[in-house]
């Protein structure tokens, strides 16, 4: 079964200076029916004008990650970390028994725009864990790389869950296909571009859930940067 949720029926939330659009229910969005996919709990789309952003606040027990598509975010955290993660960067937060941390736009005046996704782990009340790596300058065309693992492998941040996030970025006449295991999940989110999810149209904001399937297909309209995510039941 393939699902498709699109980019504008996600939930939008306007705080001023953060515009978000949330494919799951968070915050003061809510959907019963768009509680998360397996244990993929948010992709939030989030929007951050310059000089603001997300004051000291805690997490426990999730895997966090954020994927910056344009801008730079300045994160700070309990564990002693502080760093600017940039365009193309991938960060990697495993909460773990619990961690306090912030997120701000390292802009005085650009907005940054990033995409927060939580993972739920598959083990709890883990020591705490910080990964950021750049993965974009590193990408082959018209492949997808794995950016995070349940292994360490092929340079890939490893979390706490049998997921692995695949980032790609493809050019205008590209065609994939790969082949799915019916027994897993698979999400696909265009970070950017039009192309053909199994031959259904998909644009930018754009999700797709797969369940019980044998192959994904992308025929690539205009540029696309896409993430996959694989995991378990």
């Amino acid at each position: 079964m393939i699902i498709k949720r699109a980019s504008e029926d996600r939930g939008p939330s306007d705080a001023g200076w953060l515009k978000s659009m949330h494919t799951f229910s968070f915050g003061h969005y809510y959907d019963s029916d768009q509680m998360g996919f397996g244990p993929l709990r948010v992709i939030n789309d989030d929007h951050v004008i310059a000089g603001a952003g997300f004051q000291t606040h805690p997490h426990k027990n999730m895997e966090i990650i954020s994927y910056v598509l344009s801008g730079e975010l300045a994160h700070k955290d309990s564990m002693g970390n502080g760093s600017v993660i940039k365009q193309g960067e991938v960060q990697l937060m495993s909460a773990g028994t619990g961690v306090t941390h912030s997120e701000f736009n390292n802009s005085n005046s650009e907005e940054v725009h990033f995409l927060q996704i939580w993972v739920m782990p598959n083990v709890e009340n883990t020591q705490p864990e910080y990964h950021q790596k750049q993965f974009a300058e590193t990408l082959t065309i018209n492949e997808f790389a794995t950016v995070v693992s349940p292994q360490i492998e092929d340079g890939a941040m490893q979390i706490k869950q049998e997921a692995t996030l695949k980032l790609g970025r493809f050019e205008s006449g590209t065609n994939k296909s790969i082949s799915l295991s019916p027994d897993r999940l698979y999400w696909i989110h265009v970070a950017s571009g039009e192309l053909l999810v199994n031959g259904q149209a998909a644009k930018t904001g754009d999700g797709f859930s797969f369940s019980s399937e044998n192959e994904l297909s992308i025929e690539i309209i205009n540029e696309s940067e896409i993430l996959f995510f694989d995991m378990a039941q």
